[in-house]
């Protein structure tokens, strides 16, 4: 039997500010993907294809992100949190991006965004740096978006429409709940 690599979200609010820390004072860019990703519930193909005009509007950032997600084609419509607003003007004051520009462009190629590999790679080696040891990858920054959303008690109704779910049931096992879920039953019963 074959298992998939299945990431998870960061569960601790310590572990969630230790990447923060760590990605801000090594690279900005990066440091701006990991806050869209845990901001937004978006798709790593979504994140990528960010344009500097997407959030920034040539003096702040801007209110809202529009977009059509990639794999869905759906509408989705995000507003721009504190925190994500901060992390936006903290890049832009370092690049210098024209507003047709990539927002997270390789330093390789001409105006081309960094890849899901690299994504992937940069974020496993936070968590490693900062002692998370649970497979995360670009993923896991919409699932943790999910998993803090529900720990905040908003409905899953709500986390299943943002995250683009058919279904509650799916949103559940997306976010690991079911398995937590079963986990606390098995603790309950303790025969």
């Amino acid at each position: 039997m074959t298992f998939i690599n299945v990431v998870s979200p960061i569960r601790e609010r310590k572990q969630l500010e230790a990447v923060k820390g760590y990605l801000r004072g090594k690279n900005k860019r990066d440091y701006l993907l990991f806050m869209v990703g845990i901001s937004s519930a978006l798709r790593i193909s979504d994140i990528l294809s960010l344009k500097v005009k997407d959030v920034w509007n040539g003096k702040k950032p801007v209110e809202y992100v529009d977009l059509n997600e990639k794999k869905t084609g759906k509408y989705k419509r995000f507003p721009v949190t504190p925190n994500l607003n901060k992390a936006i003007k903290e890049y832009m004051a370092e690049f210098d991006g024209q507003p047709d520009n990539f927002l997270f462009v390789s330093r390789v190629g001409q105006n081309k965004p960094i890849t899901r590999q690299y994504a992937n790679m940069m974020l496993n080696n936070a968590c490693d740096m900062v002692g998370i040891s649970e497979p995360f990858g670009s993923h896991g920054m919409r699932k943790t978006w999910g998993y803090w959303a529900f720990k905040q008690n908003i409905s899953l109704d709500y986390i299943s429409l943002a995250l683009n779910h058919r279904s509650i049931s799916e949103t559940k096992r997306y976010l690991g709940l079911l398995q937590e879920d079963l986990d606390n039953i098995y603790l309950q019963v303790n025969l």
